[in-house]
């Protein structure tokens, strides 16, 4: 009784695996039939999806290292406002810009460059350095 039990049990085993073969390869042939039907759902909406997701996915791989770029900004901010809180002068004269006028700044460089007496030199070319 128990052999025909047994043989009972694995008739059924293979029975369904069977079945489940031929559900398999059903479900695969409709799915290329509805391929060939409708082509947007194959090709178009994966191609669609993955271009979605792939933006979304880089923006939030993007702002993390804008994250972590903002925070070392802040960091040395903070850096440099202790170092102006420590100096020798205090935090309140620790910079003081000169007053800079443009008309000044004209007549320094008018004094520095005569743009009247000039020498015309010669730049020797890449070849002429070289003899041969």
């Amino acid at each position: 009784m128990t052999s025909i039990e047994g043989n009972m049990r694995q008739h059924q085993k293979t029975s369904k695996l069977a079945a489940n073969t031929t559900k398999a390869q059903s479900s695969a042939l409709s799915f290329k039939r509805w391929g060939r039907k409708h082509p947007f759902i194959r090709y178009g909406l994966p191609m669609i999806s993955l271009t979605v997701f792939g933006a979304v996915g880089l923006g939030h791989l993007l702002q993390g290292s804008k994250d972590i770029a903002k925070v070392k900004d802040d960091q040395e901010w903070e850096i440099i406002q202790t170092r102006k809180a420590l100096s020798r002068t205090g935090p309140v004269d620790a910079y003081k810009p000169k007053k800079i006028s443009l008309e000044e700044e004209l007549k320094t460089l008018q004094e520095k460059v005569d743009i009247n007496n000039y020498d015309y030199k010669r730049i020797p070319r890449p070849n002429e350095g070289k003899s041969g």
